[in-house]
Order: structure tokens, then C-alpha cells, then sequence
């Protein structure tokens, strides 16, 4: 069993990279070399701006290729609720963005003819309860009538038509969700930027940014010093570098997945039939899918820790025993990947992006950030040009989370919660 991400595994290495000392002046530095800073390059080097990326590892190493693979429509709230809590009207626009941001990975895919098995057959929020499955019903009525009329529900007949398990009590389809190799995608989006004139640096740890004047910075890498008249920080919550504001306001809680060998044709014959993106509806539930090659990749957040070697092996074997009891058939199945990665949590759960201290950036993405640090990564690159109100998230504020200065202590306390809250609804 290997202990990486599969993405990473199974994709070429980038070979477009810089390979000198990083020097000179740019329009505009990137930091960070996942999915939103390699779409904003993208943007802002097709405008003709020089455009410089350091990333402090490899092209898309940590959360843009340790991920789920579910590129997902819909909020990471319940919409009623969130509609309650700040406005429909504000709701409405924050889902419309989830919307066009599946449109805008699929709008990359076809323009830079990225081949990465993108496909578009749905999400499917699973009912782990009876009581779920009213909860979803209720949100299907609300969603259809007044936000997104591609959302379906389905019974427990239907869910087990597709699923050949009977864990599931129905479920809520929104059919424009998609997948893809996530590998395979940051690969095409690194090369595009790199066709377009973009200078990326792998293994250019930021150590030092400063601000030499109002439109002017320096930024100090391990790979050499820049200057820039605009910076653009896409690193999640960094437990290294000058990012201390954005690590105080982002917590980073662990999510970890295996995959699975190969698995038959005769048993996917009456498993995923459907070969959609999955997610159970529990606090601590789980995500599946099939990938490109016929392993199930199956995911959770397992235990409310961080990732590193030994955590993600304690966490392998908690998801292997919840996948053989969603799927008994693959209770003695060979796991052949591993690993973890961070999921950066706003405590609202909803994404920030603007300006501090001069600088721009887009984080927090809560869970849901293949499909928006895509799409954000380009909006950002449209600020950045001049259109302040491309941006949907730029009216929050963001305070700090109190008591939090970086480490997550109170991890423990949260998944109690989470696991408390499980078990009486």
C-alpha cells in the first residue's frame, strides 16, 4: 500500500518548470501552485501580463491533488438555512456561483484541451437516516422552486439500483456536478499557463514579502527574489511563510482516502452502476467514486486529526472498514493507495477573497475547492484587471478565529461534537 496521493501517482512529472534562479520584475507574483493560482496565471498571462508562480513543493501537491476528485455544484450548507442566515438573494448569488464554477473547470478542460476523464454525471447526496432523507426532500423543493431546477430525488429502490448496497434510505441527485483525475487536470492547467507565458517555480518556498512602495513588493523564495506590482497569495492556510492573518482566520482539518486495487467488471456490474460522485449525509459521513481505472476511491475525514504518515495510516484502516461495511463485496479488496491531505475551513464555511494589506487572495474553500479555486483563481485574475465586483465573496468580513493562532488545538473537541451530533439526528 502506498502512502501518496493516487492523482500524483498516476500522472506525468511537470517538466515546464523554471529551472534557474528566480529574478526580475512581473507584473504580478503568485504564491501558490494549486488549482487558483495556476488559473488565475492562466488569465492574467493570456491578458499579456508577466506573471510569476512560486510553489514551495510540486505543481498542484497538496490540496488540488490530494483531493476527493469530485468537482460539486451546491453550498457546503444547507441553502434554506444559509438563506435564513444572510439573505435569499445572497444565498442565491453564493450558489449560482458553485454553479458556474463546475461550468468554469469544464470551460478549461475544452479550451486547453486538458485530458483529464472529465466527465458530468452528478452528485448524489446519500441518506444514511430516514430522517435524512425528509431533510434532503425538504432542501429538493426549496432548491428546485428557487434556485436549481437540475436537483432530483431518488428512493432507496433507485439509490440501490445504482449502488447494490442497501446502507441508503434515497437520495438527492444535483446533476451538473462532475468529476476528473485531479492530476491529470493540474498537469494541463501548469502547461496552458506555461504556453501563455507564465514563469512557474517548483520547490520556491515564500519566505519574505515586502511591500516597497503602494504598487510595488518584494517576494523572497528559496529559489531566488522578485519584484511585482501586484501579489496574489493562493496557498491555503501555510503552516510556513509571512501568511500569519490568513492561518489565524483558516483552520486546516485533515481528510483522508484510499483507493482501492483494480476491481471487476462483473462487480462493478452491480456496484456504482452510474458512476457518479457519492457523498453520505452524516457530519462525519463519506465520499466515493469509481476513477479512471476502476478502483473505488473512498474518503472521509476518518478522525478529526492532522495528515501525516501515521495519521493516514490509522485513518486508512477506519475508511476501509467503513467502505466494507457500505459495500460488503469489497470487505477483502487490496488497498493500494493511501494518504492525506488539509481541507482549509472558514468557520462559516464559505470562501474569502479580496485584498489585505495590499495583497489579493482567495482561500477558505471549506471542502469545496476543486471546482471553485479553479473558477476563483480566474475571478481573481478579472480583479486584479480592474473588475472588483467579478468577485461573489467580496462584501464578508472575516475575523479571526478566536483562541486559534495557527495549530488547531480544539480538533478533538470538534469531531466529539460532530460524532454527539451523528448520533442523536
Amino acid at each position: 500500500m502506498k502512502l501518496e496521493s493516487y492523482w500524483l501517482d498516476t500522472v506525468s512529472t511537470f517538466t515546464k518548470g523554471e529551472q534557474g534562479a528566480a529574478s526580475g520584475q512581473y507584473d504580478v507574483a503568485i504564491v501558490g501552485g494549486g488549482f487558483t493560482g495556476l488559473s488565475a496565471a492562466i488569465e492574467l498571462a493570456k491578458q499579456g501580463l508577466s506573471v510569476v508562480l512560486f510553489e514551495a513543493d510540486r505543481i498542484v501537491g497538496e490540496a488540488s491533488g490530494r483531493n476527493g476528485g469530485q468537482c460539486n455544484a451546491g453550498l457546503a450548507h444547507d441553502y434554506a438555512a444559509l438563506a435564513q442566515r444572510i439573505g435569499t438573494e445572497q444565498a442565491r448569488a453564493f450558489y449560482h456561483s458553485y454553479m458556474a464554477a463546475v461550468d468554469t473547470v469544464a470551460d478549461f478542460v475544452k479550451e486547453e484541451a486538458i485530458d483529464c476523464d472529465f466527465t458530468r454525471h452528478g452528485r448524489l447526496k446519500l441518506a444514511a437516516k430516514p430522517t435524512h432523507f425528509d431533510k434532503l426532500a425538504r432542501a429538493h423543493d426549496i432548491l428546485v422552486n428557487d434556485v436549481d431546477p437540475n436537483v432530483i430525488m431518488m428512493s432507496a429502490d433507485q439509490v440501490r439500483a445504482e449502488l447494490g448496497t442497501d446502507q441508503f434510505y434515497g437520495g438527492m441527485l444535483q446533476t451538473t456536478s462532475a468529476q476528473m483525475h485531479m492530476g491529470k487536470f493540474g498537469l494541463g492547467l501548469a502547461d496552458a499557463a506555461v504556453k501563455y507565458g507564465a514563469k512557474l517555480y517548483e520547490t520556491a518556498a515564500v519566505d519574505g514579502i515586502d511591500r516597497l512602495s503602494t504598487e510595488r513588493y518584494q517576494v523572497t523564495s528559496s529559489r531566488g527574489t522578485v519584484t511585482a506590482d501586484k501579489v496574489f497569495l493562493a496557498t491555503g492556510s501555510s503552516a510556513n511563510g509571512p501568511f500569519r492573518y490568513f492561518r489565524r482566520r483558516l483552520v486546516s482539518v485533515g481528510s483522508f482516502i484510499v483507493v482501492t486495487e483494480p476491481l471487476a467488471p462483473e462487480l462493478l456490474s452491480r456496484l456504482l452502476v452510474k458512476q457518479r460522485s457519492y457523498v453520505t449525509s452524516k457530519h462525519i459521513g463519506n465520499y466515493f467514486r469509481l476513477t479512471p481505472d476502476n478502483r473505488l476511491l473512498f474518503g472521509g475525514r476518518a478522525r478529526f486529526a492532522m495528515s501525516n504518515p501515521r495519521s493516514d495510516e490509522k485513518s486508512g484502516h477506519i475508511l476501509r472498514a467503513a467502505m466494507a461495511e457500505v459495500f460488503p463485496e469489497l470487505g477483502q479488496v487490496r488497498i493500494d493507495y493511501c494518504w492525506g491531505g488539509l481541507v482549509d475551513m472558514t468557520a462559516d464555511r464559505l470562501p474569502r477573497a479580496g485584498q489585505h494589506n495590499g495583497m489579493y487572495y482567495s482561500l477558505g474553500y471549506s471542502g469545496h475547492g476543486v471546482q471553485m479555486s479553479t473558477h476563483m483563481g480566474k475571478v481573481m485574475a478579472q480583479v486584479m484587471l480592474g473588475n472588483e465586483m467579478a468577485n461573489p465573496w467580496r462584501a464578508l468580513d472575516w475575523p479571526s478565529v478566536p483562541g486559534h493562532f495557527g495549530k488547531p488545538w480544539f480538533l478533538p473537541f470538534v469531531g466529539a461534537y460532530y460524532r454527539f451530533q451523528d448520533l442523536i439526528h
